[in-house]
C-alpha cells in the first residue's frame, strides 16, 4: 500500500523528507526563523512538482515552503483563509498564516484527517490537484516529461508509488476529477489552494481553469478570494 503522507512530502520536495531531522525539524527551524517565508528555498530544486512547474515562466509555486513545511503548511494556509472568510474580513487586508499556525494546524485541515470522497488517502487527491493545475495550459512537452520521469526514478520510490506518479504525470487530470475528491468543505478548500499554488492566474486559460475548479467545488466566492490571498502571500520557491 502506498504511504500517501510520505509520498506527498517527497512530491513537494525531497529535501524535506530526506534531510537530517526530517520535516518536523525543518519546520521548527523555519518557524524560529520568523515566518512562512523562511521556509522558502532549497527543497524546490528536488520536488517532483517543482520540476513540473520549473519551466513555466516564473510561476509562483512555494516549492521550498511546502517542501520544508510539508502538509502542515498547506493546512495552515487553508485554515487561516477559512477563519478569515468566516469572520467576514476583506480578503485584500486579511492576515496571512503566522509561523505558529504551521505547528498547530486544526486537525480538520490536515490531509491525513479523513480520506477523499473515493475512500483513498486525501494526500493523493492533493497531488492530483497540483498536477492538474500545472498542466492547465494544456502543454507538457516531451523534454519536460522525461525530466520529471527521470527525477521520479532518481528519488528511489517503491514500485507502487512510482507507478502512481507515472500514471499521474501521463494521464489527463480534469477539473471534475479533482473536485470529485472533496468529501468535506475543508477538503474542497485545500484542493483549491493546492491548485492555486501551482498555477499562474495571470494567464487567461489558467485563470479560467481555476475558476472552473472553484465552481465545481462549489466554493463561496469570498472563500476562494481568501484562499487566493493566502497563496499570493507565500513566496516563490
Amino acid at each position: 500500500m502506498i504511504d500517501a503522507k510520505s509520498l506527498l512530502d517527497r512530491f513537494l520536495g525531497p529535501g524535506a523528507a530526506g534531510a537530517a531531522g526530517g520535516i518536523a525539524d525543518k519546520g521548527r527551524q523555519a518557524l524560529s526563523g520568523g515566518g512562512l517565508g523562511g521556509l522558502a528555498g532549497g527543497a524546490a530544486a528536488g520536488g517532483v512538482i517543482a520540476l513540473l512547474l520549473g519551466s513555466k515562466k516564473a510561476r509562483k509555486f512555494a516549492g521550498g515552503a511546502l517542501g520544508y513545511g510539508g502538509a502542515a503548511v498547506l493546512g495552515a494556509l487553508a485554515h487561516r483563509a477559512w477563519q478569515n472568510w468566516q469572520q467576514g474580513q476583506a480578503p485584500a487586508g486579511a492576515p496571512v498564516a503566522a509561523p505558529q499556525e504551521a505547528a498547530q494546524v486544526d486537525p480538520r485541515f490536515l490531509p491525513s484527517a479523513a480520506p477523499a470522497a473515493d475512500g483513498k488517502p486525501f494526500e493523493l487527491a492533493l497531488m492530483r490537484a497540483m498536477v492538474g493545475a500545472a498542466r492547465a495550459d494544456g502543454h507538457v512537452d516531451a523534454e519536460e516529461r522525461d525530466r520529471i520521469i527521470g527525477q521520479v526514478e532518481r528519488l528511489g520510490f517503491d514500485a507502487e508509488a512510482k507507478a502512481y506518479l507515472f500514471d499521474l504525470i501521463e494521464q489527463p487530470v480534469s477539473v471534475g476529477d479533482i473536485a470529485a475528491a472533496a468529501a468535506t468543505p475543508e477538503q474542497g478548500a485545500e484542493l483549491y489552494l493546492a491548485a492555486r499554488l501551482s498555477i499562474d492566474p495571470d494567464q487567461a486559460a489558467e485563470r479560467a481553469w481555476l475558476e472552473a475548479l472553484a465552481h465545481r467545488l462549489r466554493l463561496e466566492p469570498g472563500l476562494a478570494a481568501h484562499l487566493d490571498r493566502q497563496a499570493e502571500a507565500v513566496p516563490a520557491g
